[in-house]
């Protein structure tokens, strides 16, 4: 065999080869995502947040960064009818050295599917949901950015949302009780934005598509023996009119959620796996 058609066997024969060699790489077989390009992808949220999204990527551009982490921030703007996307594609344009992804949704298709969609664009290690409306305190998100790779999770939680009214504190109190009571766990909130490996979210998120989508993930997550930590925040509420959390299509999320973490319990014990 001579020519170009010798060389195109050779080349063959070395990528087999090296191939072959990777597979019998320990490291490799076990721990295949170790060589993420990057530290962290945050996704942000935003629907109708054009008040606040740019002092939203500023801050986690900038806590990041201080942070030293490297990191990429994917905005996905879900179909909003103010000026959203164009303050986002302004800052881009102002900030070309900021590793900034957006996405335009044609339709409206909730956080869920989003916070999941996010999570196949990246390229970090960890992954983070942010809220478009910059609501944490910038002291509560460096806490989190700066404990990220001591734990598989970093779960933080509420101790004061300044403006939350006395009817969500008690839905959230409620819904975490429910929670662990269902599971066993002992944690203070399940919608608190948590930090997970993204592979993790990418290979056991969750079913649901609503308001239960963050409380799921997590109790999967523990219930497989993943690392955790939770860390203390403090927030204020952007957000003015009455809530939605009663609506029915929420009221069904959670009786889905409450559903499916139930349901997984019951077969962790009868098949005695964790």
């Amino acid at each position: 065999m001579t020519g170009n058609a010798g060389r195109r066997f050779w080349d063959a024969e070395v990528k087999l080869s090296q191939a072959a060699s990777r597979s019998r790489d320990a490291r490799f077989i076990v721990s295949p995502y170790d060589e993420d390009e990057l530290d962290l992808t945050v996704f942000v949220s935003c629907y109708n947040e054009a008040p606040y999204i740019g002092e939203t990527l500023e801050t986690v551009s900038d806590l990041a960064e201080q942070a030293g982490l490297s990191y990429e921030i994917i905005v996905v703007d879900d179909a909003s009818s103010d000026q959203s996307f164009r303050v986002v594609s302004d800052y881009i344009a102002e900030h070309p050295t900021r590793n900034i992804l957006l996405r335009r949704n044609a339709v409206n298709k909730g956080l869920a599917q989003n916070y999941l969609d996010a999570a196949f664009l990246g390229r970090g290690r960890y992954y983070r949901l942010m809220c478009g409306d910059n609501a944490e305190l910038r002291e509560s998100t460096a806490a989190v950015f700066k404990a990220i790779g001591q734990t598989d999770i970093i779960v933080p939680y509420y101790t004061h949302v300044e403006g939350k009214d006395f009817w969500r504190r008690t839905i959230s109190s409620a819904f975490t009780g429910l929670i662990n009571f269902v599971t066993g766990n002992k944690l203070h909130y399940y919608n608190g934005l948590a930090v997970h490996l993204r592979r993790n979210v990418v290979r056991w998120h969750s079913n649901s598509r609503g308001f239960g989508f963050q409380a799921d993930t997590l109790c999967r997550l523990i219930d497989m023996g993943f690392s955790y930590q939770e860390i203390p925040m403090l927030a204020v509420e952007r957000r003015q009119g009455a809530s939605n959390a009663l609506s029915i299509r929420n009221l069904l999320s959670v009786m889905h959620t409450l559903l499916e973490i139930a349901i997984r319990r019951v077969a962790n014990r009868v098949y005695r796996r964790r």
